[in-house]
């Protein structure tokens, strides 16, 4: 990294940053396959359900000219495992 250029790549930075204080930080890790593991989930996590405030509050792989539908009951997802919660519309 150039030494006066803190923010090299502000996205990456940004999502290291919430991996470490959302999930890693919160487990014991056991070895390499468990932390590749848990950063997957989370990943997955990050990218289609959490929400981003650059983007109005969606997910990046929300489509924003989706209109949602009526409430409906809720389902809830254990993921990141079981540090996080996804919810989803039952069917």
């Amino acid at each position: 990294m150039p030494p006066r250029s803190p923010n090299c790549n502000p996205h990456a930075e940004r999502f290291v940053r919430s991996a470490r204080e959302e999930c890693t930080d919160r487990l014991l890790i056991f070895d390499r396959g468990h932390a590749e593991k848990v950063v997957n989930d989370y990943a997955r996590h990050f990218n289609r359900h959490r929400p981003h405030q650059g983007r109005g509050q969606l997910a990046p792989l929300n489509d924003a000219n989706v209109i949602p539908r009526p409430p409906a009951r809720i389902e809830r997802r254990q993921a990141v495992v079981g540090l996080t919660n996804e919810y989803h519309r039952a069917s």
